[in-house]
């Protein structure tokens, strides 16, 4: 039962992770006050199915927090999970985005980081269904696996995993509109 806890995404109520090997969420709840609560298992069940290599991976949340976005990396289909009950639905897609990793919600525009095809993908959501409106790439970016915003850029964080040396890791300033 062993897993691969992969990412997080905080809503207003709780903090929900991604497992990459084990199809479920982990899900701690967060009162007012910030107070942690005990860790919820919630099994992702609906038409995301697990398949051999990397699964679930970057993971964001629609506005109100009921609903997250979750990639499934190796096979690149995006997934609107239910986030009480763990229920999915396929977000159907024009381009796969395969190795997605990191995933930032902004409006109706998604990013998806593609960890080894050094990319974000740049995706506009639109009644279950997005497509890929252009990648934003760089010279500098060496297998990015997460992205954040501030003002109008998105810096996205190299992973390097190639590279012995962790302290090679290092942020890329993009322009994604």
């Amino acid at each position: 039962d062993a897993g691969f806890v992969n990412d997080v995404v905080l809503t207003r109520d709780a903090a929900y992770f991604t497992d990459s090997q084990v199809q479920r969420l982990y899900r701690v709840p967060i009162a007012k006050d910030g107070t942690l609560g005990e860790l919820q298992l919630v099994p992702i069940t609906g038409d995301f199915q697990y398949t051999p290599g990397f699964n679930a991976n970057g993971i964001e949340a629609l506005p109100g927090g009921d609903t997250l976005i979750v990639v499934q990396s190796g096979l690149g289909k995006l997934f609107a999970v239910d986030a009480a009950t763990g229920a999915s639905r396929e977000i159907a897609l024009d381009v796969p985005v395969t190795n997605g990793d990191g995933l930032l919600l902004r409006g109706r525009t998604l990013f998806v980081v593609q960890n080894s095809d050094n990319r974000v993908a740049v995706l506009k959501l639109c009644h279950g269904h997005a497509r890929v409106q252009r990648y934003l790439t760089s010279p500098d970016l060496d297998v990015p696996t997460t992205l954040a915003p501030f003002k109008q850029f998105v810096y996205a964080v190299n992973a390097r995993f190639d590279r012995p040396d962790d302290s090679e890791a290092d942020v890329v300033r993009l322009k994604p509109f």
